[in-house]
Protein backbone atom coordinates (compact mmCIF):
# COMPACT_ATOMS: atom_id res chain seq x y z
CA UNK A 1 0.00 0.00 0.00
CA UNK A 2 1.74 3.50 -1.29
CA UNK A 3 -0.17 6.12 1.06
CA UNK A 4 -3.04 4.63 2.20
CA UNK A 5 -3.53 3.94 -1.74
CA UNK A 6 -4.25 0.45 -2.37
CA UNK A 7 -3.12 0.74 -5.96
CA UNK A 8 -1.32 3.53 -6.33
CA UNK A 9 -0.26 2.89 -9.86
CA UNK A 10 -4.39 1.71 -11.17
CA UNK A 11 -5.94 4.12 -8.48
CA UNK A 12 -3.68 7.67 -9.56
CA UNK A 13 -1.28 7.35 -12.45
CA UNK A 14 -3.45 5.09 -14.79
CA UNK A 15 -6.27 6.93 -14.21
CA UNK A 16 -4.50 10.45 -14.67
CA UNK A 17 -5.47 11.69 -11.19
CA UNK A 18 -1.77 11.94 -10.34
CA UNK A 19 0.31 13.34 -13.43
CA UNK A 20 3.53 11.56 -14.09
CA UNK A 21 6.94 12.92 -16.37
CA UNK A 22 6.23 10.03 -18.94
CA UNK A 23 9.34 8.59 -20.43
CA UNK A 24 8.57 6.14 -22.78
CA UNK A 25 5.04 4.47 -23.94
CA UNK A 26 3.45 1.93 -25.17
CA UNK A 27 -0.28 0.36 -25.41
CA UNK A 28 0.40 -1.82 -22.71
CA UNK A 29 3.13 -0.17 -20.89
CA UNK A 30 4.23 2.80 -19.26
CA UNK A 31 7.61 4.38 -18.09
CA UNK A 32 7.44 7.56 -16.21
CA UNK A 33 10.16 9.38 -13.42
CA UNK A 34 9.10 8.17 -10.17
CA UNK A 35 6.91 11.13 -8.04
CA UNK A 36 8.82 10.14 -4.88
CA UNK A 37 12.34 8.99 -6.45
CA UNK A 38 14.92 6.97 -3.89
CA UNK A 39 17.67 8.09 -6.48
CA UNK A 40 19.40 10.86 -8.53
CA UNK A 41 17.66 9.20 -11.83
CA UNK A 42 14.61 7.07 -10.93
CA UNK A 43 12.09 5.86 -13.43
CA UNK A 44 9.17 2.91 -12.48
CA UNK A 45 8.05 0.70 -15.62
CA UNK A 46 4.43 -0.36 -14.92
CA UNK A 47 1.80 -2.52 -16.73
CA UNK A 48 -1.36 -0.64 -17.70
CA UNK A 49 -3.12 -3.73 -16.74
CA UNK A 50 -3.14 -4.48 -13.35
CA UNK A 51 -0.78 -7.24 -12.64
CA UNK A 52 -0.35 -8.01 -9.04
CA UNK A 53 3.80 -8.90 -9.06
CA UNK A 54 5.96 -10.98 -11.29
CA UNK A 55 5.09 -14.31 -9.90
CA UNK A 56 1.62 -13.42 -10.71
CA UNK A 57 1.40 -13.40 -14.32
CA UNK A 58 -0.65 -15.98 -16.18
CA UNK A 59 -0.04 -17.57 -19.53
CA UNK A 60 -2.82 -15.38 -20.88
CA UNK A 61 -0.81 -11.99 -20.02
CA UNK A 62 2.74 -13.40 -21.74
CA UNK A 63 2.17 -10.38 -24.08
CA UNK A 64 2.23 -7.66 -20.91
CA UNK A 65 5.42 -9.25 -19.62
CA UNK A 66 7.03 -9.32 -23.38
CA UNK A 67 5.78 -5.31 -23.70
CA UNK A 68 7.09 -4.34 -20.00
CA UNK A 69 10.21 -6.18 -20.79
CA UNK A 70 10.82 -4.45 -24.27
CA UNK A 71 10.18 -1.28 -22.41
CA UNK A 72 12.26 -1.62 -19.73
CA UNK A 73 15.24 -2.35 -21.97
CA UNK A 74 14.80 0.88 -24.17
CA UNK A 75 14.84 2.92 -20.58
CA UNK A 76 17.53 1.14 -19.43
CA UNK A 77 19.51 1.81 -22.58
CA UNK A 78 18.88 5.19 -22.18
CA UNK A 79 19.94 5.81 -18.53
CA UNK A 80 22.95 3.88 -19.55
CA UNK A 81 24.03 5.55 -22.64
CA UNK A 82 23.51 9.01 -20.80
CA UNK A 83 24.81 8.20 -17.13
CA UNK A 84 27.04 4.90 -18.16
CA UNK A 85 25.37 2.49 -15.79
CA UNK A 86 21.97 1.91 -14.17
CA UNK A 87 19.63 -0.47 -11.92
CA UNK A 88 17.18 -2.60 -12.88
CA UNK A 89 14.93 -4.29 -10.13
CA UNK A 90 11.36 -5.89 -9.26
CA UNK A 91 10.27 -5.94 -5.72
CA UNK A 92 7.67 -9.00 -4.20
CA UNK A 93 6.15 -10.26 -1.45
CA UNK A 94 6.59 -7.49 1.78
CA UNK A 95 9.50 -5.68 -0.35
CA UNK A 96 6.48 -4.82 -3.20
CA UNK A 97 5.41 -1.30 -1.24
CA UNK A 98 2.34 -1.21 -3.90
CA UNK A 99 0.92 -4.40 -5.15
CA UNK A 100 0.74 -3.53 -8.78
CA UNK A 101 3.74 -5.26 -10.86
CA UNK A 102 6.87 -2.46 -11.48
CA UNK A 103 10.19 -2.25 -12.40
CA UNK A 104 12.75 0.21 -11.11
CA UNK A 105 15.36 1.26 -13.33
CA UNK A 106 17.94 3.52 -12.27
CA UNK A 107 21.01 5.45 -11.30
CA UNK A 108 22.88 8.00 -9.69
CA UNK A 109 22.93 7.92 -5.49
CA UNK A 110 19.84 7.39 -2.96
CA UNK A 111 18.45 10.11 -2.57
CA UNK A 112 15.70 9.19 0.02
CA UNK A 113 15.62 6.85 2.75
CA UNK A 114 12.66 3.54 2.81
CA UNK A 115 10.71 5.85 5.32
CA UNK A 116 11.02 8.75 2.65
CA UNK A 117 13.11 11.37 4.76
CA UNK A 118 15.96 12.27 2.52
CA UNK A 119 19.31 11.24 2.63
Amino acid sequence: MADGIEDFYCDEVLSGNTIVEKVWETEHTLAFFHTRPFYEVHVVVIPKKHVSSLIDIHSEDKYVLDDLLSVIQIVAKQVNDKYGACTVSTNIGEYQSNKHLHWHVHFGNRTRYLDGTWC
